[in-house]
């Protein structure tokens, strides 16, 4: 069995502050730890599984947060960014079995966690065929789009209950749960426990009824927080401008 990984930071149990994530501050190594034992932690379960090969893709801010000298064998870490459109999800394709999310992230919008966004800060709600979208939501898509099911995610709880029904054999694992600015958090020792009891169950499951049936076309609203932003992408082929905020 072949696994991809996709990692976040804004999910990550600990992390309730934007300076944690980001590689200036104090407090940012810390924050890189536990994504990477978080990470260790899912790809332990997915090897309990059964797998044989996973692919980890660091997909937070600079791409370079997991510490590579932590990873065991038989894992490999993609690292920065190519500029390839899959983005968070680079390096997926059909020879995958499953896909796993970790440290993802509420979307653009919603409550539950004091980081919530989607792909950007800029967006005051993103929806795609009118259901606000999570950054899970997108790169779930993509690997789908790419044939690959997915069938675990790790995050905050509001992402975790809003996308529970997005994949038929999703497994979701709740590490924290926001109001405002604060955060009720688990400590790192259950989120981990957790997040490997959890990624193994997900995959040993029988995959076969796992992908999801994208839908047969996209509508796309993207609501900017500064009107200002929303003229640029108001000239990408398909789109038009609804409001002065909104594409």
């Amino acid at each position: 069995m072949k696994i991809f990984l996709s990692a976040d930071m804004e999910g990550i149990s600990s992390i309730v502050s934007w300076e944690e994530c980001t590689p200036s501050h104090p407090n940012y190594p810390r924050a890189t730890e536990q994504m990477t034992k978080e990470v260790l932690a899912a790809c332990a379960g997915a090897f309990a599984a059964g797998a044989e090969e996973i692919l980890v893709k660091d997909a937070h801010g600079p791409g370079t947060n997991i510490c590579i000298d932590q990873l065991p064998e038989r894992v490999r870490l993609a690292r920065r960014w190519s500029e390839h459109p899959l983005s968070m999800v680079e390096g997926i394709d059909a020879s995958f079995d499953a896909a796993l999310f970790i440290g993802y992230h509420a979307a653009a919008g919603r409550d539950g966690n004091f980081l919530s966004h989607t792909i950007s800060r800029d967006p005051f709600y993103v929806k795609i065929n009118d259901i606000d979208a999570s950054e899970f939501l997108i790169y779930s898509y993509a690997a789908a789009y790419m044939g690959v099911p997915t069938v675990y995610l790790s995050g905050d709880k509001q992402l975790c209950t809003d996308s529970v029904t997005l994949h038929p054999q999703l497994i979701t694992t709740s590490v924290k749960e926001g109001n405002a600015y604060a955060s009720i958090c688990l400590s790192p020792a259950d989120a981990i426990r957790s997040i490997r009891e959890d990624s193994q169950k997900a995959l040993q499951q029988d995959l076969s009824s796992a992908l999801i049936q994208l839908p047969d076309f996209f509508t796309v609203e993207i609501c900017y927080k500064e009107h200002a932003h929303s003229a640029k992408p108001s000239f990408y082929p398909g789109m038009k401008r609804k409001d002065s905020h909104t594409v």
